[in-house]
């Protein structure tokens, strides 16, 4: 599609927003109305924070106000076929997770009901308009499932990511059991994972501020998960002595997941600044480290115990070998007899 075809795109898309928003503001759908002036066609303008402002007030309403916002986002998103539209629905989607009130976010939590993999149903998005389109379905697929993932994560830590200060954090991660903290780290290397499975900016996106913002909110999400696997990596360090064998395995290859990160990281600019970034991998290196003595000192203290353990059980069995001249007395005349006669005759011709 040529210059010609992207105006005549992006004119049908401005008439279809006048249409729909004129709909809406007829039939007194605030709701309706606030989500589409928030989530129009236009390939490069990012969300209204305004209008996203709007969309957010809804969770200061009644749980009914907030669950029919929800639902009105969720249908908007799982219907269009525009990946501009698309983008925009998952940028408020993204706000609610990071700015909303604890209703609206309840209502995000539990649509649609039972949640799981794909839960945004975006696996299989394409916008074949233009070129442009094409290379954004490429992040639509990838933003959806990132956003999957950080509401997994959320839910695994107990609280939407970045909502809990650092202090209340740490207080908390000192009272949990070893178990669940592996559990967390583990969904916060899955989330970081996915960080670095951005897509390339391609050339035909440089500048577009849409995904600057986008991209924008994902750096911040970076940081929170920085933050909050720092605030975890920092308690092991107190517990090395109390690590089972299998946490300590476990540990090691979370700590090695984080670490494939890094490259992409540090190659991403809008991630991590850089002398957070070495901090950050230094606190990983050294409680991995740590954690691997203890782990191979465990490993010498059971082989050691085991050779121990073997030793014994030989010398126990030496002496429960029968000797002529140590032979039991038994009841039964008749084994007695047995034993006897498979003896050699002493004196005998």
């Amino acid at each position: 599609m040529g210059r010609r075809g992207t105006k005549l795109r992006d004119l049908v898309g401005a008439i279809k927003d006048k249409a729909s928003q004129s709909k809406a503001a007829i039939f007194s759908r605030p709701n309706t109305l606030s989500l589409l002036r928030a989530t129009t066609h236009n390939l490069h303008a990012p969300p209204n924070p305004k209008h996203l402002a709007a969309v957010l007030a809804f969770g200061h309403s009644s749980r009914a106000t907030a669950s029919a916002a929800v639902e009105i986002l969720m249908d908007r998103l799982q219907n269009t076929g525009d990946a501009s539209v698309a983008l925009k629905c998952l940028v408020a989607v993204h706000h609610i997770v990071k700015f909303g009130t604890f209703i609206l976010q309840d209502q995000l939590s539990v649509f649609p009901l039972h949640g799981g993999r794909n839960y945004l149903n975006l696996s299989r998005f394409r916008d074949n308009s233009s070129h442009v389109t094409w290379q954004l379905s490429t992040w639509v697929r990838w933003y959806a499932e990132y956003i999957e993932n950080l509401l997994s994560t959320s839910r695994v830590l107990g609280f939407f990511l970045g909502s809990s200060s650092s202090a209340t954090e740490e207080e908390r991660v000192s009272a949990c059991w070893t178990s669940d903290l592996i559990k967390e780290i583990e969904s916060l290397a899955s989330l970081l994972e996915r960080i670095c499975a951005q897509p390339e900016l391609d050339m035909s996106l440089n500048g577009n501020r849409l995904m600057g913002d986008i991209r924008g909110l994902v750096g911040q999400d970076c940081l929170s998960v920085v933050n909050e696997v720092s605030i975890r990596v920092t308690e092991f360090g107190e517990r090395l002595s109390c690590l089972s064998f299998v946490d300590s395995v476990e540990l090691i290859c979370a700590f090695r997941r984080l670490e494939n990160c890094r490259e992409r990281l540090q190659l991403s600019s809008n991630l991590m600044k850089k002398d957070l970034s070495e901090s950050f991998w230094d606190l990983i290196r050294e409680i991995k480290e740590k954690v691997g003595q203890e782990k191979e000192a465990r490993e010498d203290n059971l082989v050691v115990a085991l050779r121990k353990d073997k030793g014994t059980e030989s010398a126990r069995f030496g002496d429960r070998v029968l000797k002529v001249d140590n032979s039991v007395r038994f009841s039964s005349g008749r084994f007695a007899s047995n034993y006897m006669s498979s003896m050699p005759f002493v004196g005998s011709t």
